[in-house]
């Protein structure tokens, strides 16, 4: 399996491009702010063809590139129902303004064709298959993607902004809930394999084995203690 991941934006957003291999068929993981140029750039790369764009959640690091890449591919984008207004009313998303001069660079509303993610569902694109669990927490329609353990290939995890490297996404916006992340960690995170690759919506790679055993969130969660851990735990990281 072919992904190609690169930060974009001002907020440092993952985009992932994922395919079987180079010269195939792929699916973009949430295009947002300013990663137009990186997903044709990487495209033209690994000489690959877009069947859809998949996004974790809604908040506009995430979606803002979602109009213009899927006008230039034809292709569909899939998101979580209760996060699909966030397209087209950012703002309302963050209870703020996120600025004029930041609002001018974007392409606000929804693609040409826009279909609906559900929780355990199977998605068969490029050749690859995902499974969709809702986990919200950090927006009421946050999902995660999750590709099938092979042999002596590990499943990959695509979070979102659910689980980070050392942290877990803010829950202080719109939509966000601590004790909705929690639940989301226990019951979506904590089962996976501790081989299993987490790719999130900011910052570097991890794995769950790793932050079972160290991510101060995860293991509060699997302490079953239920308390509210931010205190002993570092900030999350940048994104909204």
């Amino acid at each position: 399996m072919l992904i190609a991941g690169f930060p974009a934006g001002a907020w440092g957003t993952n985009c992932y491009v994922v395919a079987p291999a180079a010269g195939e068929e792929c699916v973009i993981i949430d295009p947002g702010h300013q990663a137009t140029q990186g997903v044709e750039e990487t495209l033209k790369k690994h000489r690959l063809k877009p069947v859809a764009v998949v996004l974790t959640h809604g908040h506009i690091d995430h979606v803002a590139s979602v109009v213009p890449v899927c006008g230039a591919h034809d292709v569909p984008a899939w998101i979580h129902p209760e996060d699909r207004y966030m397209m087209s009313d950012p703002e309302k998303a963050l209870g703020r303004s996120i600025g004029m001069p930041l609002m001018g660079e974007l392409t606000v509303g929804e693609p040409d064709d826009v279909r609906e993610l559900t929780d355990g569902a199977g998605l068969k694109l490029a050749g690859l298959d995902f499974t969709v669990a809702h986990a919200p927490g950090h927006t009421k329609g946050s999902v995660t993607f999750r590709t099938p353990e092979a042999a002596d290939i590990p499943s990959v995890f695509f979070s979102g902004d659910l689980l980070f490297a050392g942290s877990i996404g803010r829950t202080d916006l719109p939509g966000g809930s601590h004790t909705e992340m929690l639940e989301s960690l226990g019951r979506v995170c904590l089962p996976l394999d501790d081989s299993t690759v987490v790719l999130s919506g900011h910052g570097p790679q991890t794995t769950i084995g790793r932050e079972r055993a160290t991510n101060p969130y995860l293991r509060e969660v699997a302490a079953g203690l239920g308390a509210d851990p931010r205190g002993a735990a570092p900030a999350p990281r940048r994104g909204m």
